[in-house]
């Protein structure tokens, strides 16, 4: 941007120096002839020097004019001159109406929004690995920043106050019962049961010994210890077989009285209208606020870092099938012509329907910019684009200017 600023104004400050020379050497011209005036009486010098005094004067009225447009011409604050930066406003506006009317208009715009293609060209981007991965990886940046930009304390209250709603609203005593049927219809239980008969048996064998220390501490004073260690014994080995039947049955009846306990409480808590007060106040006992929000920022800062991970990951389960389904798409939309045109009418009649519902927006966005710019500086802008072109008025004042005077003198003679 800055070197072609600067191209810019080296172009500008040539075409003035060409366009001053000339009027310069018209001067210089018109000084030699009142000199060759005075010492011969040739016919030639009068139009050489006509010609160089309407070029001298064209040369001048031009440049103030040029000038008068960016500048006060010598620095002399001249009504109407320095037109840029005192109507700056009325530019601005001006221009964007200019803009609204001539270019932001139904019949202008339909044309090329006909023109518009979009979904081919879409799916033969998204077709390339190359650009898939870009559009990844694009999505992975903005989901990250937006990830570290998150107001974790704002998250975590939000997500508590949601939480709250939802438990006062929740059917507790259903959604318990029905929790205990899916139990039973998948007979997790039996899982449950089975773990616990192990763990007891495996747990009563590792500690043969405690169960005989116990036994000891319990017993009378006179009964022998041989006694102690032989009832310590029978213990250990009925309570190990007792709860290997356990595990092993499937039919055992401490299962079967599970079975039938959870049937019941199931039941009881879909008829019994205690329970709507039991587990109430027990939500309201684990769900204070301070604790649901406690428990939502612990759930948002581990999820929050989870996403974090599996998006920086490249080969994480989310790339991979974000990566899939483009692929997906792209193949179907590169094959489905009907698709593709249903797209393409989207987008223009969307594109259609939002430039003409923001084009005075637009028009004041332009006003607005050219109006906040500062005056100096929009001057100057202007003169960096333009000012090439305005230095050729000066030129051409120059050299019409001197036809016209030399053709002023021309009918002067022959009057």
């Amino acid at each position: 941007m800055l070197n072609m600023e600067r191209t810019k104004l080296q172009t500008l400050q040539h075409h003035k120096r060409l366009a001053t020379g000339l009027f310069i050497l018209m001067t210089m011209v018109f000084i030699a002839m009142i000199i060759l005036q005075k010492r011969s009486d040739a016919a030639y010098l009068g139009y050489i020097k006509a010609f160089a005094e309407a070029a001298m004067v064209g040369a001048l009225a031009d440049w103030f004019a040029v000038t008068a447009l960016f500048h006060h011409p010598m620095g002399i604050p001249i009504p109407h001159t320095n037109l840029i930066e005192n109507s700056k406003k009325r530019i601005g506006d001006n221009l964007g109406n200019f803009v609204v009317d001539n270019f932001l208009v139904a019949n202008n715009i339909r044309p090329y929004i006909n023109k518009l293609t979009v979904a081919d060209k879409a799916a033969k981007w998204l077709s390339s690995e190359k650009n898939t991965q870009v559009l990844l990886e694009e999505a992975s940046n903005i989901v990250t920043n937006l990830l570290h930009k998150t107001d974790d304390d704002k998250i975590a209250a939000l997500l508590s106050s949601k939480a709250s709603g939802l438990l006062k609203s929740l059917p507790l005593q259903d959604l318990s019962a029905s929790a205990i049927d899916y139990v039973l219809a998948q007979n997790e239980q039996e899982a449950a049961v089975t773990a616990v008969a192990k763990k007891i048996k495996e747990f009563i064998t590792e500690n043969k010994t405690l169960v005989q220390r116990k036994v000891q501490e319990e017993s009378y004073f006179f009964i022998p210890g041989f006694v102690d260690r032989k009832l310590a014994n029978k213990i250990t080995s009925g309570l190990t077989t007792y709860f290997n039947e356990i595990e092993l049955d499937p039919q055992h009846r401490v299962r079967l009285e599970i079975n039938e306990q959870l049937i019941r409480f199931a039941a009881d808590l879909r008829s019994n209208p205690i329970w709507t007060e039991k587990l109430q106040s027990m939500a309201v006992q684990f769900a204070t606020p301070e604790k649901l929000t406690m428990y939502s920022k612990d759930a948002w800062l581990q999820l929050k870092k989870s996403l974090t991970e599996d998006i920086k990951n490249e080969h994480s389960f989310m790339r991979e099938y974000l990566s899939k389904e483009i692929k997906n798409f792209a193949t179907n939309l590169n094959e489905d012509v009907d698709q593709q045109d249903k797209i393409d009418r989207f987008v223009r009649y969307s594109a259609y329907k939002l430039i003409l519902k923001n084009s005075k927006k637009a028009g004041e966005l332009i006003s607005n910019t050219v109006g906040n710019w500062e005056g100096r500086a929009l001057s100057e802008k202007l003169e960096l684009e333009v000012g090439k072109d305005l230095q050729f008025i000066r030129i051409n004042g120059t050299l019409v200017g001197g036809l016209v005077g030399l053709l002023l003198y021309v009918i002067s003679k022959f009057i």
